[in-house]
């Protein structure tokens, strides 16, 4: 009975509810701010030159520095043969990730068996004489 007493939460009437401030004029609350949009010109002081926009464009879409000069032709052989190996190395990963999650399957179920308690877990295979 102590304990239920020292824990009691206090008593609802003691808990004031909140309750929203309220202004005293309602035009504050619903007043609507009109936002006017940027203008196209620039601030005072600074005028930008439309040429000046167009040639910095001219000069960005210019792709020409970005350009290597080949001493030699593509080797396409050489692409090709990387490509190829590429391609194995892939499928050899693939082969291995394929073939470690059937293991581990198969080790699951042989785990599972034998913690059922069950003696005929492992396939055993005959040998030949």
């Amino acid at each position: 009975m102590r304990a239920k007493k020292a824990c009691s939460l206090p008593e609802p009437a003691s808990v004031k509810p909140q309750r929203p401030i309220i202004s005293l004029s309602s035009d504050d609350e619903h007043r609507v701010l009109q936002f006017r949009p940027r203008s196209q010109v620039p601030a005072t002081g600074f005028r930008a030159n439309p040429t000046d926009t167009v040639r910095k464009l001219e000069v960005a879409n210019d792709l020409s520095r970005y350009e290597r000069l080949r001493e030699e032709p593509d080797d396409f052989r050489h692409r090709m043969l990387a490509n190829i190996a590429a391609f194995a190395f892939t499928v050899a990963l693939l082969a291995i990730g394929i073939w470690l999650a059937m293991s581990i399957a198969h080790l699951r179920r042989t785990q599972d068996c034998v913690l059922m308690g069950r003696h005929d877990c492992v396939q055993i295979t005959p040998g030949q004489t």
